[in-house]
């Protein structure tokens, strides 16, 4: 029993480290801003089209700029979800003998 824990363990250590080298995307008015982050939620690039910025009100940038990060968390979130969804069914199916099913 305690070996299957451990090698639970083990497994969701790997999809952690997995997550962290999957990246999403998202942007917003058309590219003007765009916003990477890895499947672990951790924003890695923020880019501002030079001329969207010249032009743009600070309020404008700091709206969008937050829309196109919730964007990228949520599809950083998706990604973890199924990642973690499929990795407990492997997980659960391996402990099945410790319920007694």
């Amino acid at each position: 029993m305690f070996d299957k824990l451990m090698a639970a363990q083990q497994k969701a250590e790997e999809i952690k480290k997995r997550l962290d080298t999957v990246s999403v995307f998202a942007e917003v008015e058309g590219g003007a801003i765009r916003v990477t982050a890895t499947a672990n939620k951790a924003i890695t690039a923020i880019e501002i089209e030079e001329e969207f910025y010249k032009n743009a009100d600070k309020e404008e940038v700091e709206e969008l700029l937050l829309t196109a990060i919730n964007k990228a968390l949520a599809q950083a979130e998706v990604v973890s979800a199924t990642e973690m969804q499929a990795a407990t069914k492997d997980m659960l199916g391996g402990l099945g003998g410790m319920f007694g099913q």
